[in-house]
């Protein structure tokens, strides 16, 4: 008890001593550190967002074949060296290194990379800045490529063995087979386990691992004493079956998921709120309290959409998954890239986006296998207005609601269906233009903007080059585009006469191939003098056989007849298909009109002020029934290429839509258009993917024990930890796909077990030889995570809100009562009592909570008002008020904050303190004797941490 009270003074003075130390303790090694040095984000971050940066940009000057100015940038050794001038980097004063002076053009004497190509994007520069300042960690240069005979042994990729439980000298101890695979390794290294827990540590570190909330005197009571055999099990169903189990469990599974209700930065005049995030995060509470198998689970999140729901669309919520992740100012490829990694590492426990600009260095993922899955991405928009995932109430209330929301949906339908069809038909009527716009090739892509009126779209620039390359050298309609590209300026006059001379004197059993005879007549009739004058000609000849068919098309309208299904002429239909089918140059989604500011200013200003209206409506109301952000098919699927070095101006050869090479057997199976996230989450939870399973069970086991039985939970590559307890976790993993994939049965097996149940006592040779615990030789003892910490000291104070779902409340609000899993969560302005106390970031998949001991934390719960309000309603509750006693109001406070009775020492330690006539100065005047003991309690170690 006296530690507790003096907890706070305590703290207080290791944050002012913390703060004294010199600055030059902080950071006292300058060296490049390499990979084993680095942490794990520095690591990916420099892979993703670095190397390739200086592999493009700067290895040419300055790598393994020429060091400009004695420079070298392609390793660590050489990044120290600097060039013949000194150190290019300063890790003690980052902001004036050299390399950022350069990049940057801070001096007009020292311009990196100098024109042309000109200096670095700012993101770039950006990126290069933020991996210097956080130490340049470096990833080492694997000696070699890793033999395919090393990725086919790593355990990870090795399908899940059916593994004999393992015999034991102590055969008193195990009571499951968990018990025995640990203790198997515990008596080969001459270790013993440690005693069981006592009932009430017991209990409450089941209940906060179960439903993430202290358990009450009354359950502690009822479990203390309860003689039975079972009655630890009965304590684990009553806990697995309570509605508070989803929301603990479903803030774990958001932590993966990268949940946020905003889209981090996006573009402009966009809604930065995700309205109905709020709905995935319900469906996911509702999905473990139901215990959804978690294939099922994982089918949802990926493919809703694709399954027979019937008249519950409520599963539509799923697909949050994969919606709810960062915009990134509406970058596509950012965007898919994101949704790649939340998967891969979030399901497979794979780092699959590190293959983005080249193949895995370790992992045997091919950059191929990268944009098989970016092109299963691509194939996919969100709809306009978020689907309903239930129906409206019948009340008068709701019918003029949905008065309102059709009013305003179709305003804004007929205004956006008219400008997206007058975009296409310019798009098509300025074919000429584009086609003398993709002879100069493409060009870096640049931050979307709204347009000027007639402004060239270089977006439908690029998918005209896509057009024509797919088409290929042997196409009726663009084969002779292909033949006049290949003739050198010098000599285009001369030879493209031999072109068109050849196709006057091929004879109809030519092996050449055939030429549209349209596009044949028209450069015989006018022989071009470059490419322009071709390009000029197609799109020209396009142009017309366009005015061609919608005359027709407008004909028919004024007749009342039916519209044509095509042109007369074959040769005519084969050109009006280039402008006309699905996967056409100018079929740009109505989504992506918008997305890339595709319109003319004014026009894309107005739609996006209609769907802001729309939005605000649908958010605003209450009677607005929930809705989902969903993803739909597009109607042509995205054949996907190769980005050379992930750079959307150098694509390189097509790849079909398919799973992971090295997951499958032989060649991978193309996945089918319309149905390939469909048929990619039933391959990921297939039995015979070993990963999906292995990653799931240990999950599971570091958030009952602290640490999982692989240390790197979204890393099973080979760069990531071998596992501790390797026939433990494909023991689990496969029981797990025997019994349904039960999460809640998941949790039976672990918690049932010794293993699970065991003290935290320490023995300080065990310590030494195994200081983390990896033997799991105790139960470790864990400090709560912040959602837990503050749902404790709101119960503690009895002004929890147990009310489950609905929209996201602002946690810094004076009124926000409820549990903190439905905090509003901004990735531009997290609260930021949150990161002080190591959430997880939702800027990307995280792989676990890091715990942190940082002043903050306790500056935090000594001065807060939302600590000084809860500890004033602690020591205000009407259970504890109305004891008379002070012993007895002590015992009853000791009771509710630690589940305990206080010693004989800790009652008189707390007597002792209220009978201090000074107790206004030690509570420093804000707080009276009580509030102060029960801040004290709140302060504790006791309260924040379990055994």
């Amino acid at each position: 008890m006296k530690r507790a009270l003096v907890h706070a003074v305590c703290l207080a003075t290791s944050v002012a001593a913390w703060l004294a130390l010199p600055s030059s303790l902080w950071c006292q090694d300058q060296r490049v550190p390499a990979t084993d040095a680095a942490a794990p984000a520095e690591v990916e971050f420099f892979e993703r967002q670095v190397r390739p940066v200086l592999a493009e940009r700067c290895f040419t000057c300055h790598g393994e074949k020429k060091q400009e100015a004695g420079l070298r940038l392609d390793s660590p050794s050489a990044l120290v060296k600097g060039s013949d001038n000194g150190p290019v980097i300063d890790l003690k004063n980052p902001s004036t290194s050299r390399l950022l002076t350069a990049i940057g053009y801070e001096d007009s004497e020292l311009q990196m990379p100098p024109d042309p190509p000109g200096k670095l994007p700012e993101a770039e520069i950006a990126a290069i800045r933020r991996w210097i300042t956080a130490g340049a960690h470096w990833t080492a240069d694997a000696p070699g490529a890793i033999a395919a005979a090393d990725h086919a042994s790593h355990w990870a990729f090795a399908p899940i063995r059916a593994t004999a439980v393992p015999k034991v000298a102590n055969e008193a101890w195990p009571r499951t087979a968990i018990d025995r695979f640990v203790l198997a390794i515990l008596e080969e290294q001459g270790m013993a386990p440690a005693p069981p827990a006592d009932r009430v540590t017991l209990l409450r570190r089941a209940t906060f691992d179960l439903v993430g909330l202290p358990p009450d005197e009354a359950q502690i009571a009822a479990f203390a004493n309860d003689p039975a055999p079972d009655a630890f099990a009965k304590a684990v169903d009553r806990l697995l079956e309570s509605p508070h189990y989803g929301e603990r469990w479903g803030r774990h599974w958001l932590d993966v998921a990268r949940y946020a209700d905003t889209k981090g930065y996006v573009r402009l005049a966009e809604e930065r709120r995700f309205h109905y995030a709020f709905t995935y995060r319900d469906y996911v509470i509702r999905a473990f309290n139901d215990d959804l198998p978690f294939d099922r689970f994982i089918v949802e999140q990926l493919a809703a959409d694709q399954l027979p729901l019937g008249d519950d669309a409520g599963a539509l919520a799923a697909l949050g998954f994969l919606t709810l992740g960062r915009q990134f100012t509406g970058n596509k490829h950012d965007i898919i890239d994101d949704r790649i990694d939340v998967v891969t590492r979030g399901l497979l426990g794979l780092t699959v986006t590190c293959a983005r600009c080249h193949d895995h260095k370790y992992d045997p993922i091919p950059t191929a296998d990268y944009y098989a899955l970016y092109g299963v991405f691509a194939s996919s928009e969100e709809p306009i207005v978020p689907p309903l995932i239930a129906r409206p109430a019948g009340d008068a209330q709701t019918a003029a609601f949905q008065d309102e929301f059709q009013k305003r949906k179709q305003a804004l339908d007929e205004y956006e269906r008219k400008q997206y069809a007058a975009l296409l038909d310019e798009f098509r009527a300025r074919a000429a233009d584009y086609l003398v716009k993709a002879v100069e090739g493409r060009v870096a892509p640049q931050q979307p903007l709204p347009k000027a009126a007639g402004e060239i779209r270089q977006l439908v620039v690029e998918r005209w080059i896509d057009t024509i390359e797919r088409a290929g050298e042997r196409d009726e309609v663009f084969g002779p585009w292909h033949a006049f590209a290949r003739l050198k300026k010098s000599e285009f006059a001369a030879r493209a006469a031999e072109i068109t001379t050849s196709w006057k004197s091929a004879s109809g059993g030519s092996a050449a191939p055939r030429v549209n005879r349209a596009v044949r007549n028209r450069l015989l009739a006018e022989p071009p003098g470059s490419m322009v004058d071709v390009a000029r000609a197609y799109g020209e000849l396009l142009a017309q056989v366009n005015e061609r068919w919608r005359g027709l098309v407008a004909s028919a309208a004024a007749a009342a007849s039916a519209a044509p299904e095509r042109l007369a002429d074959a040769d005519e239909e084969q050109l009006r298909q280039v402008l006309n089918a699905p996967n056409s140059a100018v079929a740009v989604g109505m989504q992506e009109a918008l997305w890339q500011y595709l319109y003319d200013a004014p026009i894309n200003n107005e739609i996006t002020k209609r769907r802001a209206a729309i939005n605000e409506h649908l958010a605003n109301t209450a009677q607005a029934p929930p809705r989902a952000h969903t993803l739909v098919e597009v109607a042509a699927a995205e054949e996907p290429r190769i980005l050379v070095r992930g750079n959307p101006t150098r694509p390189g050869k097509r790849v079909p839509r398919h799973f992971l090479t090295a997951l499958g057997q032989g060649e991978p199976r193309p996945f089918a258009a319309g149905t390939a996230r469909l048929e990619l989450a039933r391959a990921i939870v297939s039995p015979n993917n070993p990963l999906t399973a292995r990653v799931l069970v240990n999950r599971v086991w570091a958030l009952h024990f602290g640490a999982g039985l692989v240390r790197t939970p979204s890393n099973f590559g080979l760069r990531g930890e071998a596992p501790t307890h390797p026939e433990l976790l494909d023991f689990l993993a496969q029981h797990l796909i025997d019994e349904g994939w039960s999460i809640k049965k998941l949790h039976r097996w672990i918690m049932l077990s010794n293993v699970y149940q065991q003290a935290s006592r320490d023995v300080a040779d065990y310590r030494v030889r195994d200081p983390e615990n990896r033997l799991l030789w105790k139960m470790s003892r864990r400090r709560l995570d912040f959602e837990a910490l503050r749902d404790s000291i709101l119960s503690a104070a009895g002004r929890l809100d147990l009310t489950l779902g609905g929209p996201s409340i602002d946690l810094a609000s004076s009124g926000a009562k409820r549990r903190t899993l439905y905090g509003l969560i901004d990735r531009q302005g997290l609260p930021g009592m949150l990161p002080t106390f190591d959430f997880a970031s939702p800027d990307a998949h995280s792989p676990q909570r890091y715990t942190t001991t940082v002043p903050q934390q306790a500056l935090f719960l000594m001065n807060s008002p939302f600590l000084v309000e809860m500890a004033k309603a602690f020591a205000a509750r009407d259970d504890v008020k109305a004891l008379g006693n002070p012993a007895d109001r002590v015992a009853r406070m000791i009771g509710i904050a630690w589940g305990r009775a206080p010693s004989h020492d800790e009652t008189k330690l707390a007597l002792t303190f209220f009978e201090d006539d000074q107790r206004a100065s030690a509570s420093g005047g804000s707080l009276d004797a009580w509030e102060a003991f029960a801040q004290a309690l709140l302060l504790s170690n006791e309260f924040a941490y379990v055994d």
